[in-house]
């Protein structure tokens, strides 16, 4: 019997990744949430459907190491640095959203269709509070992090987060209490929880920086990775032992790591098991949606789910114009949150578990939120259309251009420019050369992390595939002078080759390699110089390509060597994207770039570069991007701004404290 309730076990674990793979390989097609294709796979192989899986309870353990890692991860990403920075948006405007729309739908719950107190303040919480991971991730994908929705909807998240704690103590007291020890188990839970919180910052901040360097000394990843499964772990059994729930402990642990200098160690290492581990919990999740009934009551969920956009788009567009955002702004602050979240489901699996809720209301409440999720990313996509369309007479900052139409109509005045297919270190390397210059150069990358971040950094660099015909037409390929292929795989290098002689048979072409085991190959294609990767690699790129844009062979080897006599400073770092390298081979960590943008509420608005005392941080100030103008490498007594965007040299701990004291001093 043992050994066929084991076989059984991993059959069911063999469904759920199968089914996972197919359906994240066909949303990811479409740029959808993989959260959606989850919860699909469980609806399907649930009781209710195909009953792969009769019994969801037998997967009640590892949906609670997925419900640990989704708020580990969470907390992970809180930033208490840049809730400082923005505490006004963060407690003024934060808090007033989650107040105000989850009294209103805790009003409408409770007087209006009759669910209890108790239920209704937990369904209330969930559909108030938005998708950190959705919302984050598209705003980084149009390139509308740094706006002022962009900042104003990050303030909001930051604040949903703190929220989400204090739902997390609330629920566990809710189950079993009486109405006369209603008051007294609720002030226990949170006098718990507030301790527990500052008692876990404080190890974390005195005690987990030891340990962890400690054991980075050891340098081994197996012992980090364990490290950090134990205190995860750890914080989820503390929090359970005392009465509340492990996923607070997790959230706490991920914000206790998160303000440590380990931070991207962490979030890389632990990717594997954090990404296996919530897509279990989604699956779970989707096998509690009964599709029958769904399907019985399909028009009451499309009707709950507009319901919960307009409303959630309306009242936070008010309170945003009520403290001082622009209508525009405001408005696309709304249409940005208007989705329910990742902590609404964990808020329904955690109310479930102390049978607080009703297993069919909380299946209606999860279809409302799916809903909502997958039409998340279109409403980040056309906020700014939207907003147009409402506020005709005042036009809105255009994003970062995604289709080929738009990438055209951004480049059409550009000509006799340089084409940057991918812009990792070797491409950013070109660009900086080309500045110097003053050559026109337009860079097209796949990575939308990084895209961000240069964008950010003053950049002239847009979302797309270098291989596609229609980007590089759109690029104005047929008015370019050079195009310089950095991308360091041959397949597609050799692919950008194709296309770019499927267009013009003249414009000179670039193209980098490791080696030079393809180069004939890439000749062949209609590649014009094709240098591999060597000793001083980019450098001779940069030659190359300076040379092709007929400048002076005595200016090129002068600013060559003047690059070696700085000991190649010029080179040192780069804009990171989601899948950098950050050690190199030897298991030194490299230097990176990152932009950081200076708003009124930064302790760096109006002071001088030295007052900040950034070099104590081992940090340097690239360039300052002020409106239209960047000043290279400014002096001690220069003065920051607020607008301005300033781009670091560093370390990523390094960049990280010199952030801090930027935003909170």
């Amino acid at each position: 019997m043992p050994h066929l309730e084991s076989a059984n076990y991993f059959n069911q674990v063999m469904i759920i990744l199968s089914g996972s793979v197919v359906s994240t390989a066909l949303l990811r097609r479409f740029r959808l949430p993989p959260v959606l294709g989850y919860l699909i796979v469980g609806l399907l192989i649930g009781p209710f459907v195909f009953q792969l899986i009769p019994n969801p309870d037998d997967l009640h353990f590892l949906s609670e190491f997925g419900l640990v890692f989704l708020l580990f991860s969470l907390g992970l990403e809180f930033s208490l640095a840049k809730m400082s920075a923005l505490r006004k948006t963060v407690f003024g405007l934060g808090s007033a959203q989650v107040v105000l729309c989850s009294l209103f739908f805790w009003s409408i719950l409770h007087f209006v269709f009759g669910l209890s107190s108790e239920a209704s303040l937990i369904i209330a919480g969930a559909l108030g509070l938005s998708s950190t991971a959705i919302v984050t991730q598209e705003l980084t994908r149009w390139n509308e992090l740094n706006s002022v929705h962009g900042y104003s909807a990050i303030g909001i998240l930051l604040f949903q987060d703190l929220a989400a704690v204090v739902f997390l103590i609330v629920i566990p007291a809710l189950a079993g209490t009486s109405d006369n020890s209603f008051s007294f188990a609720i002030g226990l839970m949170l006098l718990k929880g507030i301790a527990l919180f500052a008692a876990m910052l404080a190890v974390g901040k005195w005690l987990m920086p030891f340990m962890f360097h400690e054991i980075s000394k050891t340098r081994s990843e197996e012992l980090f990775v364990m490290t950090v499964l134990l205190v995860v772990l750890t914080a989820a059994w503390i929090t359970h032992a005392i009465g509340l729930s492990m996923a607070l402990g997790a959230f706490i642990a991920g914000m206790m790591l998160g303000e440590s200098h380990f931070k991207h160690q962490i979030e890389a290492d632990i990717r594997p098991f954090r990404d296996i581990l919530l897509g279990l919990f989604f699956v779970t999740v989707g096998m509690q949606l009964d599709p029958e009934a769904l399907i019985t009551n399909l028009h009451w969920v499309l009707l709950a789910s507009i319901g919960l956009i307009i409303s959630k788009t309306l009242m936070i567009s008010v309170l945003a114009h009520l403290l001082g955002k622009d209508k525009p702004s405001a408005l696309r602050t709304g249409l940005v949150l208007a989705q329910g979240g990742e902590f609404g489901f964990a808020l329904l699996t955690l109310a479930m578990a102390n049978s607080l809720l009703d297993p069919a209301i909380s299946s209606f409440i999860v279809a409302i939120i799916v809903v909502s999720i997958a039409v998340t990313p279109f409403l980040i996509r056309f906020n700014g259309h939207i907003s147009l369309h409402f506020y005709p007479d005042k036009p809105y900052e255009e994003t970062m251009p995604h289709t080929s139409d738009e990438l055209a109509e951004a480049t059409s005045e550009l000509k006799n420019h340089i084409i940057v297919c991918g812009f990792g270190r070797v491409g950013q390397t070109i660009t900086r050369f080309m500045r110097k210059e003053n050559l026109p150069i337009l860079a097209l990358d796949n990575d939308p992390i990084r895209v961000q971040e240069a964008a950010g950094g003053g950049e002239n660099i847009f979302y797309g595939d270098s291989s596609s015909r229609k980007i590089l037409d759109a690029a104005g390929l047929s008015r370019a002078s050079l195009v310089v292929v950095t991308v360091n795989k041959y397949e597609q290098s050799l692919k950008i080759v194709h296309s770019v002689r499927s267009i013009s048979s003249s414009v000179p072409i670039v193209v980098r390699t490791q080696d030079d085991s393809r180069l004939e190959d890439l000749k062949q294609a209609g590649a014009t110089e094709v240098v591999p990767e060597a000793l001083e690699g980019s450098l001779m790129l940069v030659t190359h390509v300076m040379s092709q844009m007929h400048i002076p062979f005595r200016r090129i080897a002068r600013m060559v060597q003047q690059a070696r006599e700085e000991r190649y400073q010029l080179l040192h770092g780069y804009f990171h994207g989601g899948h950098s390298q950050l050690l190199d081979r030897e298991g030194n960590p490299l230097l990176r770039l990152h932009p950081v943008h200076i708003s009124d509420n930064c302790y760096a608005n109006g002071k001088q570069i030295n007052d900040l005392r950034l070099s104590q941080c081992r940090v340097k100030i690239v360039n300052v991007q002020r409106k239209d103008d960047v000043i290279e490498h400014p002096d001690d007594e220069f003065i920051l701004k607020s607008g301005d965007t300033i781009t670091l040299q560093g370390l990523a701990d390094h960049i990280e404290q010199a952030e801090s004291r930027l935003y909170g001093g």
